[in-house]
């Protein structure tokens, strides 16, 4: 694949990972919506913090999705998404579509920063002779 073909295809797994955080778990958590508190209710987290976290992870996305702070940003994230598979793991939730769903996004959001990034992909390049080749 040629640079400028993995820029555009990062570009595009960000986005789609982007649109996914806004729709699926920001936004419910900043609106307000009854179905963001029921579900961290029946996740064990005490009423309340649905919109604390909604916040947390906008801020972690805006860093994302910023090419300065875009690293600083996948880190903070892949805590979030750390602390989410933890939550999943206590609710004793299924295992392939619940528990593993973090995991699911975290490689995603990071398959999309190593596309976009071409410094990202000098210090973690897949094969040895692709580092070699660049």
């Amino acid at each position: 694949m040629i640079p400028n073909s993995m820029t555009w295809a990062g570009r595009v797994l960000t986005g789609l990972f982007a649109l996914f955080m806004l729709g699926a778990s920001i936004s419910p958590k900043l609106l307000g919506m009854p179905v963001a508190e029921e579900t961290m209710a029946q996740l064990g987290w005490p009423a309340g913090y649905a919109l604390a976290i909604g916040v947390l992870e906008l801020v972690c996305l805006v860093l994302y999705l910023i090419p300065r702070t875009s690293l600083l940003g996948a880190m903070l994230m892949t805590g979030l998404l750390g602390g989410a598979i933890a939550t999943q793991i206590r609710a004793e939730s299924p295992l392939f579509s619940h528990i593993l769903f973090g995991l699911y996004l975290g490689v995603v959001m990071w398959g999309g920063l190593w596309l976009r990034d071409p410094l990202l992909r000098t210090l973690f390049p897949f094969a040895r002779e692709a580092a070699e080749k660049s």
